[in-house]
C-alpha cells in the first residue's frame, strides 16, 4: 500500500509531533506481509529543510518543500494520505483527487484559530468559541498576539480547514479528550506509542538506595511557553522553600518565556532550588534525568496528550501533572494530579513525595505498567495499519 505522510515539521526540527511522526513512519516502513514483502511503501512530505540531517538514514523516502504541482503528483501516486494535523493544501488536493485522507489531530487546529484552545489575553482555556460561532471573539483573542488583519485572515482560513477536515475518511484523536473536543465525524482514538525501555538510573534513585537525607529532585521537560504553567511550579517551589524543605527543580528546555522565568527565580530567591539547564537531547538529557525523581507538568491549557509524561512513565519515573485535558487521561491513576493553575495544590503533591519518598517507586511502577498497557509503540503502529486498510477498502 502506498502511503503519503504529510508533516509540516519534521527532523531536524525537534518536537513531539516530529518524534511521533518519525517513529510511526519508521515502524510502518518496516512492516512485512506474511510472504515477507513490504506492506507499506511510505513517502514523507515536509516543509522543513534538511540542514545537516541525512534523509538516507531513514527507511522511507522524504520529500522536502515541494511546490503545489509536485505535491499534487505525489498525492496522485499514493493510495492513502496521512496528515499530521489538518494542513489545508494537502487536505484539499487529496480530496480533489479522491484519495482517502486520515487526519491525525495532535493539537486543535481544526477547531481553533490559534490551534491551542487558549483564550487571550488571560491565557484561560477557550470554551470553544469557533465551534459556537463566536467568530468576533476569535478575532479579538488572536489580535492580542498578532495584528487585527492577520487575526481576521486566520479566522477566514479556519472555515475551509474545518469543512475539509469533516470530509476526511478518518479523523484520529490522540486522546479521548481530543476526540470529544473536536466532535468530528468518523473519529477514533489512537494513543501515542513509544519504545518500551527500562531506566538504568532508577535503581540508583530507588527508595531502598536513596539516603535518608538525599535531596529529592523534580524536573520540568518541555518548551518555556505560558501554557505550560512553569510560574505555577515556581510558586509551588517558593511555598516549599519557605517551609524549609530540601529539594531541587530542574527546568529542562527553553523558549520565549525564559526571561520571565529567570526573573521570577531571581525575585523569589529560588536560585538555590531551581536550575535551568537549557534545551537538552540524547545523552545529555538522559544524564540529567538520571538525577531526577519526579517529572512535573503543571500545564494550564488543555494539553492533547503530554508526550513528555508518557516517555517518563514508560521509564518508570513518577509524574505529577495538572488534572486537565489529555494530561489527566494519560496519567490516569498512575501519578499525582492537581488542579491547573493552583500552586498550593501542586505544592501539596510535591510535599507528599518529599514526606514519603517511597511513594516515588510505587508511582513509577504504576506509571510504567500504564504506559506499557496503553502507550506501546507496536500497538500504535498496528492500529494505524488497520485504519489504512479500512479506509482503503471503503474506496475499493
Amino acid at each position: 500500500m502506498k502511503i503519503l505522510f504529510y508533516s509540516h515539521f519534521f527532523a531536524p526540527s525537534v518536537g513531539g509531533v516530529e518524534n511521533i511522526t518519525r517513529s510511526l513512519a519508521d515502524g510502518l516502513s518496516k512492516r512485512r506481509k506474511p510472504d515477507g514483502e513490504t506492506e507499506f511503501a511510505l513517502t514523507l512530505v515536509t516543509q522543513t529543510a534538511a540542514g545537516d540531517f541525512d534523509d538516507d538514514t531513514l527507511p522511507f523516502r522524504v520529500v522536502r518543500s515541494p511546490n503545489l504541482i509536485e505535491l499534487w503528483r505525489l498525492i496522485r501516486q499514493s493510495e492513502v494520505v496521512h496528515l499530521a494535523g489538518p494542513a489545508l493544501a494537502p487536505l484539499l488536493l487529496a480530496l480533489l483527487l479522491r484519495k482517502p485522507v486520515v487526519v491525525e489531530h495532535h493539537n486543535y487546529q481544526a477547531i481553533c484559530p490559534n490551534g491551542r484552545l487558549v483564550h487571550q489575553p488571560d491565557h484561560s482555556v477557550c470554551p470553544g468559541h469557533f465551534q459556537a460561532r463566536h467568530f468576533a471573539e476569535c478575532v479579538r483573542c488572536q489580535a492580542n498576539e498578532i495584528s487585527w488583519i492577520a487575526s481576521l485572515m486566520n479566522l477566514l482560513w479556519m472555515f475551509p480547514r474545518y469543512v475539509l477536515t469533516r470530509a476526511a475518511a478518518q479523523n484520529i484523536a490522540v486522546t479521548q479528550h481530543v476526540l470529544e473536543r473536536h466532535a468530528l465525524p468518523r473519529s477514533s482514538v489512537i494513543y501515542h506509542g513509544i519504545e518500551g525501555s527500562g531506566d538504568d538510573c532508577r535503581a540508583d534513585r530507588s527508595g531502598s538506595a536513596r539516603s535518608a537525607h538525599e535531596t529529592i529532585s523534580f524536573a520540568y521537560v518541555g518548551r518555556f511557553i505560558s501554557e505550560k504553567g512553569i510560574p505555577i511550579l515556581l510558586a509551588a517551589s517558593k511555598t516549599l522553600a519557605d517551609e524549609g524543605r530540601f529539594f531541587t527543580v530542574k527546568l529542562i528546555g527553553d523558549g520565549p518565556e525564559r526571561p520571565k522565568i529567570e526573573e521570577i527565580i531571581r525575585r523569589e530567591r529560588l536560585g538555590h532550588y531551581v536550575q535551568i539547564t537549557g534545551y537538552l537531547t540524547g545523552a545529555a538529557l538522559a544524564g540529567v534525568l538520571c538525577r531526577v525523581d519526579a517529572v512535573v507538568l503543571p500545564s494550564v491549557c488543555e494539553e492533547t496528550a503530554g508526550l513528555s509524561l508518557i516517555e517518563q512513565m514508560m521509564r518508570g519515573r513518577a509524574v505529577i501533572a495538572s488534572d486537565i485535558g489529555g494530561l489527566a487521561e494519560v496519567v490516569g491513576d498512575a501519578g499525582l494530579k492537581c488542579a491547573p493553575g493552583d500552586a498550593h495544590a501542586l505544592a501539596a503533591c510535591m510535599r507528599k513525595v518529599l514526606e514519603e519518598p517511597s511513594l516515588l517507586d510505587a508511582l513509577g511502577e504504576k506509571g510504567r505498567h500504564r504506559a506499557r498497557l496503553y502507550f506501546a509503540r507496536e500497538r500504535m503502529i498496528e492500529e494505524y495499519a488497520r485504519v489504512y486498510r479500512h479506509v482503503l477498502s471503503r474506496t475499493a
